[in-house]
């Protein structure tokens, strides 16, 4: 039934991470992400160049919490409680059912983890199954090979290159474009809920199975 819902600022719970909205209180974890020493790769591709100071991120959240959109959330591990990442629904058109996630900054500890696949899996879990929405899109500069692997991990199916997209840092940007439609979710949800079983999972927290044959399991 469209519309679709707006999305609310809401805390989405999953087993290994959680989904909280952006606040001021969450200044000081994204500045030190930010200032990684492997910066330059987080923020390649992304609209922003980083930001140079704890005031500045406090500069940056306020800024994002005077819109809707982007909604940014952080992702905190909850075995640790440390936010170590963020994530923005964006683009929400909730005439047609369409959202995209986008401003992916994922820090280290959730990098090539369960928790960036639960991150996501939260995401599309709250777009399709609580919002109703139709269509959930995944896009990034077409030179971003790391990105492009994932959405296809992830599920996402690849759509094309909208040419000279965007202007990004003084600079044309090819756009790759991804998306999963509400009928491909069931099979979709259950392959996440089979991945992200703990049995799946070592001691050290290494998959015993990959995503792509819980997704094939699932089909």
């Amino acid at each position: 039934m469209l519309p679709a819902p707006t999305p609310a600022r809401v805390p989405i719970d999953g087993r290994y991470v959680r989904l909280d909205p952006l606040a001021p209180l969450h200044a000081e974890a994204l500045f030190e992400i930010g200032s990684h020493p492997d910066r330059e790769r987080l923020y390649r591709y992304l609209p922003e160049e980083g930001v140079g100071s704890l005031a500045d991120c406090g500069r940056w959240i306020a800024a994002k919490l005077a819109s809707t959109d982007p909604m940014f959330f952080v992702c905190v591990d909850k075995k640790s409680g440390r936010v170590v990442g963020r994530q923005a629904l964006m683009r929400i058109t909730p005439e047609h059912g369409v959202i995209e996630i986008g401003n992916i900054l994922w820090g280290p500890e959730m990098a090539k983890s369960r928790l960036s696949t639960e991150a996501l899996f939260l995401m599309a879990r709250y777009v399709f199954d609580d919002l109703r929405y139709r269509r959930f899109e995944w896009k990034c500069d077409s030179l971003n090979e790391p990105s492009r692997r994932a959405a296809l991990r992830f599920g996402f199916e690849f759509e094309g290159i909208f040419r000279q997209h965007l202007m990004v840092k003084g600079r044309n940007r090819d756009t790759a474009w991804y998306a999963m439609l509400d009928r491909d979710w069931p099979a979709l949800r259950s392959a996440y809920e089979r991945w992200l079983d703990p049995a799946n999972f070592d001691a050290a927290g290494r998959q015993r199975q990959p995503l792509a044959a819980a997704r094939g399991a699932a089909q």
